[in-house]
């Protein structure tokens, strides 16, 4: 599967409201929106068209719900591609996030447009919501802590929702080494120790949203890149 890239508008514009919270947050997130192929790839095949209720988990500082809003915008405008489907247009978009200064990033960059709160996904309110999103999350928390959060993911989607997962396959060979390395140095910068991983392979992952009543399909998504990134697009059963 070879996913587009995103256009100049997009990023332009979802990357604008970022001037607000200041010069790291602004160039992290074009260098994010134009590298990582997720935002782009979620835009490109509908796999959020039609959800009123979105909720991103482990949110950062907010770059999905701004590639989101941009996406409208730019649809709106008719500066979309023309091979996508139609942009999402959510009611809700709802971040949580461990990190205060991320928040307050998203806070400054979105205002009223979003939502975004301080809280560990593994014991915050979920609420529902008729998509959930987490994007290379899971693996810093232990195995059981990943099963809890699945299972309060399921009790929290409506009725014909939709779980976006990212995460490393560990059975990517030296692509998932790589990703790995990535990981632990981005969190020894924010955390200043060298983190434990908890990592499985597409095949473990799958097994484990199946225990928690989800069907769920892999699809590539680190194009690009040299890491070994998968997004299971997961359905309850």
């Amino acid at each position: 599967m070879t996913l587009g890239a995103p256009s100049r508008a997009l990023i332009d514009t979802a990357s604008a409201p970022y001037r607000a919270a200041g010069r790291f947050a602004y160039h992290f997130a074009r260098g994010k929106l134009r590298g990582d192929p997720a935002f782009a790839g979620i835009l490109e095949l509908g796999l959020l068209r039609d959800r009123e209720r979105i909720l991103d988990l482990g949110c950062g500082q907010g770059l999905l719900a701004a590639c989101l809003l941009a996406a409208r915008a730019c649809y709106v405008a008719n500066a979309w591609h023309p091979n996508w489907p139609a942009a999402p247009c959510p009611a809700s978009i709802r971040g949580i996030e461990l990190r205060e200064r991320d928040v307050r990033r998203a806070q400054r960059a979105l205002g009223e447009k979003a939502e975004f709160v301080v809280g560990d996904i593994r014991n915050a309110e979920y609420g529902t919501a008729d998509a959930v999103v987490i994007l290379d999350v899971l693996h810093f928390m232990d195995y059981r802590a990943q099963e809890r959060v699945l299972e309060r993911v399921r009790a929290a989607l409506a009725a014909g929702g939709v779980l976006l997962l990212r995460v490393g396959d560990a059975d990517g060979g030296i692509r998932f080494r790589i990703s790995k390395c990535v990981d632990q140095i981005v969190l020894f910068a924010h955390e200043f120790r060298r983190p434990r991983l908890y990592c499985r392979s597409v095949h473990d992952w799958q097994n484990v949203l199946a225990d928690d009543g989800f069907d769920s399909e892999a699809l590539p998504m680190s194009a690009g890149t040299p890491l070994a990134d998968v997004l299971l697009v997961a359905r309850p059963k």
